[in-house]
């Protein structure tokens, strides 16, 4: 049977090819753009889309290492730092913004409108908390946000609280310091900046890709300061019963080791707590005895009496005419706080006549004054390296005017800082040699000594500054039984804002003990006090309080001097039993041989316990409570000399 041909048919054939053809053009064209689609991404974007990649997975961090402690005398910890949380978000990774916002709102106190809007901002990094607690650090993780993350910084701690706290200073949320030490100081005290490489996993975990860094070669340098906590904490209570006795607006003093120039104590009321510095303005936090430059008063006196000695312008027993209390020079009147009629050289430093002392200032001059101002290091830094410390004011002596040499001879017309006086009195207690004042251990000054009197001449002196004390002069309150005591008061009126001299007063007495050969200066001052304002009165004690329980801590005070009562027995004893715990403490702590119990113990307390006993514990956590300790009490001290401590807000045995 004969084939048929059908146009039908062939019309079916023809679309079908027609299907085939579009479909393998369709295809062609979608696996070439694949093809190109693939160049695009592999060889055109092919660096760029890696770079992007890396930055989702790949971080830079930069961290610094530990900050160096800052240790006592004795090796007490002054200031530490702790490790602590904080709260820090990549907003290009949080899912949830509006949800994370409440959740850590609640738990951090923060606000939760802002942090919405942080969170869904294009940043790729914001801070949410800084240094927060363990407790909420734990809330946090417990969260498990995207993007919202955890890291370990270092806290700032001071655990005597405002023990030195001016002089320490302060350090702010990144551990740079701010003020006093850990400013000056900062190049020694802070750690390294290490640069680590960190790859995150699908689930945010992080590796560190450079095996993260060498946390002992990051830190920075420990410090030891010449001060001892022990007398820091006596010379701070007698300031503090100084100021609030006499309604003072303010209190320094320093405790001075003659021989050395190491200062034991640094001591500023108002108290400043450097914990929660934020809770303080500057005039708090204010290192005054290193800034602060104020007219001295008659503690000057005995420079310029020096001098005259120096210069054989006069003789111990040399006599001038005081007037009757009121000496009238170049239409200005001086006065004197009695109608004093001739007095001896000897008798104008234990008296402290002003008209005396004008008079010797003026036969001196001017030039010959300035000169020896200048070698003392008035006008000039001590260099200490404290932040702003002052120069004070000893103007070019071609300035000078009849009056103002005569002022300048009892204690007005110039400012000096309290460091500046501290120096010139150590400089007559060392047999006329001028030397560094020290606040480290282990740095020797490279300032020269520079012999300014002869021995005989500070001899001289010395006898005179005895007299004031022991001879019926202005400063008796600041006797000692069984110790000769030397010392000058000074009552120096504060300048007015308007000009002139106005009703206030610094009050002040620099103590020598023992006077022939002076072992330790006590200096005290106290600004504005009333209605009393004199310095050996107000001033006095509080040198003699510092210095009977210092000497007696340090084992230099003589025994018939350990029945002398204290002044204000009742508030002397609290720094007497907190001496006594701190030295039975350490006592403890070196003859034990097990390890003992610190656990609810105020965390000061705890460190001088380990502390005596040649360990310096770390710090885990947050609070002032000792929570858990490492090792365990009642075991053995381990060989390692190393010890934790995790701290807490309350007692507890954890």
């Amino acid at each position: 049977m004969m084939a048929t041909y059908s146009p039908r048919h062939a019309k079916t054939r023809d679309w079908s090819r027609v299907r085939l053809a579009v479909v393998a053009v369709v295809f062609g064209l979608c696996w070439l753009a694949l093809w190109a689609r693939a160049f695009q991404v592999q060889v055109l974007e092919g660096g760029m889309l890696a770079e992007r990649a890396s930055r989702q997975h790949l971080v830079s961090e930069f961290i610094s290492g530990e900050r160096g402690r800052i240790f006592d005398s004795r090796g007490r910890v002054l200031a530490q730092s702790v490790q602590c949380s904080s709260v820090y978000a990549r907003p290009l990774e949080v899912d949830q913004p509006v949800h994370a916002a409440r959740d850590l709102a609640r738990i951090l106190g923060v606000s939760a409108p802002r942090l919405v809007k942080d969170l869904t901002d294009a940043r790729p990094f914001i801070w949410i908390a800084r240094q927060v607690s363990d407790r909420e650090a734990a809330k946090v993780a417990a969260l498990n946000y995207s993007g919202i993350h955890l890291v370990t910084e270092y806290k700032r701690l001071y655990p005597n609280g405002h023990l030195a706290g001016q002089l320490l200073g302060f350090c702010g949320l990144d551990g740079e310091g701010l003020e006093g030490l850990e400013k000056s100081l900062n190049g020694e005290l802070a750690g390294t900046t290490d640069r680590n490489v960190v790859q995150r996993d699908a689930r945010g975990r992080r590796l560190y890709l450079n095996g993260g860094r060498d946390e002992e070669s990051a830190r920075g340098t420990d410090i030891r300061l010449t001060i001892d906590a022990d007398i820091q904490a006596v010379a701070e209570l007698a300031v503090e019963q100084a100021v609030t006795r006499y309604s003072g607006s303010s209190g320094t003093a320093l405790v001075v080791e003659t021989g050395t120039g190491s200062i034991l104590a640094w001591a500023q009321y108002p108290f400043f707590n450097p914990n929660i510095y934020r809770e303080y303005g500057p005039g708090i936090w204010r290192n005054r005895i290193a800034l602060d430059a104020l007219e001295p008063g008659s503690t000057f006196k005995p420079f310029i009496v020096a001098t005259a000695l120096q210069e054989r312008i006069v003789r111990p027993n040399s006599v001038f005419d005081c007037e009757n209390g009121r000496f009238t020079l170049d239409g200005i009147t001086i006065r004197d706080t009695h109608d004093y009629d001739t007095l001896t050289v000897s008798d104008i430093v234990r008296l402290s006549s002003n008209i005396g002392m004008a008079k010797i200032g003026l036969t001196l001059g001017a030039q010959r004054v300035h000169s020896y101002l200048e070698k003392l290091g008035f006008g000039d830094r001590l260099e200490l390296g404290l932040p702003g410390e002052s120069r004070g004011i000893l103007r070019d002596p071609g300035r000078w005017q009849r009056v103002d040499l005569a002022s300048a001879a009892f204690g007005q017309g110039v400012a000096v800082t309290a460091l500046q006086m501290a120096r010139g009195y150590l400089c007559l207690a060392n047999g006329g040699v001028l030397r560094p004042l020290r606040l480290q251990t282990n740095v020797e000054p490279d300032e020269p000594a520079l012999k300014v009197f002869d021995s005989k001449v500070t001899a001289q002196v010395l006898t005179m500054l005895q007299d004031v004390v022991e001879g019926e002069g202005t400063g008796t309150r600041a006797r000692i039984k069984g110790m000769h005591v030397g010392g000058k008061t000074g009552t120096a009126q504060k300048a007015s804002a308007t000009g002139g001299y106005g009703g206030k007063y610094l009050a002040s007495f620099v103590g020598l003990f023992p006077a022939e050969r002076p072992r330790y200066l006590v200096m005290v001052m106290v600004d504005e006090p009333h209605p009393q304002h004199y310095g050996g009165v107000v001033a006095a004690p509080a040198v003699r309080d510092i210095a009977l329980k210092a000497l007696a801590y340090l084992g230099e005070l003589p025994e018939v001097a350990a029945d002398t009562p204290f002044a204000d027995a009742g508030d002397a004893q609290p720094a007497r039993e907190a001496l006594r715990a701190s030295i039975a403490a350490g006592r403890n702590a070196r003859t034990a041989s097990a390890v003992p119990d610190v656990v609810g113990l105020p965390l000061r307390r705890a460190i001088e316990i380990f502390a005596t006993a040649g360990i310096m514990p770390d710090l885990r956590g947050d609070g002032y409570i000792i929570g858990k300790q490492s090792p365990a009490p009642g075991t053995p001290w381990n060989k390692t000399g190393k010890a934790v401590f995790w701290l807490s807000d309350t007692q507890g045995r954890g």
